[in-house]
């Protein structure tokens, strides 16, 4: 029996967000990305290898077909690098809701790289772990190297996450309102290529990048905000505008926004956000969070209140 290892990760925001893969086997994307990590928000995973077989569980359950497929995507990698042939078992909890935009695929691989690879012996670091991850999610990679980071587009070996400095006294609080809708990440990944305006996000998103990367490094959450807003609307032109006209938005999406940009108007600070799903995150700073999220509870929506998250890392506390 190999030893046994747990890590816990932290899913994401994406804040300028990455859309569409060049290669989807690969996952390696169009452009570079950034995000941050929301805590407390978590994913723990406990992975050992010398089983008989391989066998992987989240929330209770079994996974197989496709889902499957993608965990073997990551283990392969590091079983080969590991020179190890025998089964795995791995065990997965979320503490959040998944499948509803929040970014558990990027912290479920994000820890089963980290448990994987100590499970295997393998020391490496975050930025190089990062390159594995996102062989299950392009975000995980960033999950990885946690706080706010920044995915490099590159090659197979080049295409990692690094993370950005930003001082610790950043002043961002993440207010999530939850609407539940089943996301269809991969379906809009592969219909963004044929939107018209495709073309024009690919030219203006290294501009793009370079301001979120600007206010991050400055810990100006106020302009984190307003950029991620920007973004989102750009990118969900996109989505809509594909061949199969994506709309991932929910009526509780609009309520949400039309909320966001009434609590702007009276002079509060906050700015909506979504990935590809229906759940919004609403960014402000630390002075209104509170009252945020009292505005978006009162709409009758499931809230959670975040902050900046750490990266991914190994716990002693085992799930089997």
């Amino acid at each position: 029996m190999m030893t046994k290892a747990s890590a816990i990760a932290h899913p994401i925001q994406g804040l300028v967000k990455y859309h569409g893969l060049r290669d989807e086997s690969l996952r390696l994307p169009f452009h570079d990305s950034i995000s941050v990590c929301t805590a407390p928000l978590r994913t723990h995973t406990t992975v050992q290898f010398g089983m008989p077989h391989d066998a992987a569980v989240i929330d209770g359950r079994t996974l197989s077909g496709r889902e499957l497929t993608r965990v073997l995507a990551v283990i392969d990698l590091l079983r080969a690098e590991a020179g190890v042939t025998s089964g795995f078992r791995m065990e997965s909890r979320n503490d959040f809701p998944s499948n509803v935009g929040l970014g558990a695929s990027a912290s479920g691989f994000a820890a089963l790289a980290l448990a994987a690879a100590r499970s295997l012996g393998l020391e490496m670091g975050l930025v190089e772990l990062s390159r594995f991850a996102r062989r299950g999610a392009g975000s995980a990679s960033r999950a990885v190297t946690g706080g706010f980071s920044r995915w490099h587009g590159g090659d197979d070996l080049t295409s990692v996450s690094r993370p950005l400095p930003y001082p610790a006294d950043i002043d961002l609080a993440m207010v999530v309102a939850v609407v539940p809708a089943y996301k269809l990440t991969d379906e809009a990944h592969r219909d963004v290529i044929t939107s018209p305006f495709f073309r024009s996000r690919l030219e203006h998103v290294s501009t793009a990048l370079d301001n979120m990367e600007r206010a991050v490094r400055a810990g100006d959450a106020e302009e984190v905000g307003r950029l991620a807003e920007v973004d989102t609307l750009q990118l969900h032109a996109v989505t809509m505008t594909g061949e199969q006209g994506l709309i991932l938005w929910r009526p509780d999406t609009l309520r949400v926004i039309l909320e966001v940009r009434s609590m702007r108007r009276e002079g509060i600070p906050c700015y909506f956000s979504m990935d590809t799903g229906a759940t919004v995150y609403i960014n402000t700073v630390g002075r209104s969070a509170t009252k945020v999220r009292e505005r978006i509870a009162a709409l009758g929506l499931q809230t959670m209140l975040c902050t900046v998250g750490r990266e991914s890392r190994v716990v002693d506390d085992h799930l089997f």
